[in-house]
């Protein structure tokens, strides 16, 4: 279930009403500011839309026009020309993570054909979406899989994650758990990178799994078919290959 933001929280709370006279972004910013001390306002700026502007505060994408006279909260801008999810696509700007960032040491390998193809999953042991895109995932070939252990469903999910991560070969372990329901045995004793994955989770506002990272920095939400997946996989390569010119 998604988290509603402070800034969406406070809205809504007071009627989502402004009467300012705010006249450029940076004044709308202050009059937001103003009228919500206790929410955050991180930037405001134009949009190629007439008279309307896109506020970003915690994460959250908003409208609101040149006078701050009303604020937009949830549902999403569709460009009708293009057809594009405008909301969409800029949520996805937001939180991308440049892919070398990531804490790739505290992720296990699973290696498909020459894993050419880079991305990373943050991942629940309990989570139905999981298991359904490791079926697809699993047939996809010349791709590096980067798997987190992210156990955020119950304390089931941390235990057989630190199951798996402590399994003499991991990426079976993952496997034989996600796609035959084959618990791992594992040693009693073993150090984990579990904590250190929800902490940068929260930071980086994973609110559920699979969460997957791709090599241009783009973050997708959720499972993706097949076909979804094949696309972005070779968009991420080319992009990530201009980045590296």
């Amino acid at each position: 279930m998604k988290i509603i933001a402070p800034l969406s929280a406070a809205l809504l709370a007071l009627g989502i009403v402004l009467t300012a006279h705010a006249q450029n972004p940076d004044a709308i910013k202050g009059e937001l500011k103003k009228r919500f001390p206790d929410a955050p306002v991180d930037s405001v700026r134009k949009t190629s839309y007439p008279n309307l502007y896109e506020v970003i505060g915690g994460g959250e994408v908003f409208y609101t026009d040149e006078k701050a006279t009303f604020l937009i909260v949830g549902g999403s801008l569709i460009d009708t020309k293009t057809r594009e999810n405008v909301t969409e696509a800029r949520q996805r700007q937001l939180t991308a993570v440049k892919f070398d960032s990531l804490p790739l040491d505290q992720a296990f390998k699973i290696v498909r054909g020459n894993g050419s193809r880079r991305m990373a999953m943050f991942s629940d042991p309990n989570c139905g979406y999981c298991k359904r895109f490791e079926r697809d995932l699993v047939t996809v070939n010349d791709v590096t899989v980067y798997m987190f252990m992210y156990p955020i469903l119950s304390p089931e999910s941390g235990e057989k994650s630190k199951s798996v991560w402590c399994s003499a070969d991991r990426g079976k372990a993952w496997l034989d758990l996600m796609l035959k329901d084959t618990a791992p045995v594992a040693a009693p004793s073993c150090e984990t990178p579990i904590d250190k994955n929800l902490a940068f989770g929260r930071e980086k506002r994973i609110q559920g799994t699979p969460t997957i990272f791709f090599e241009d920095g783009e973050r997708i939400p959720g499972a993706m078919s097949k076909d979804q997946l094949e696309k972005r996989l070779a968009e991420a390569k080319i992009a990530s290959a201009k980045t590296a010119k």
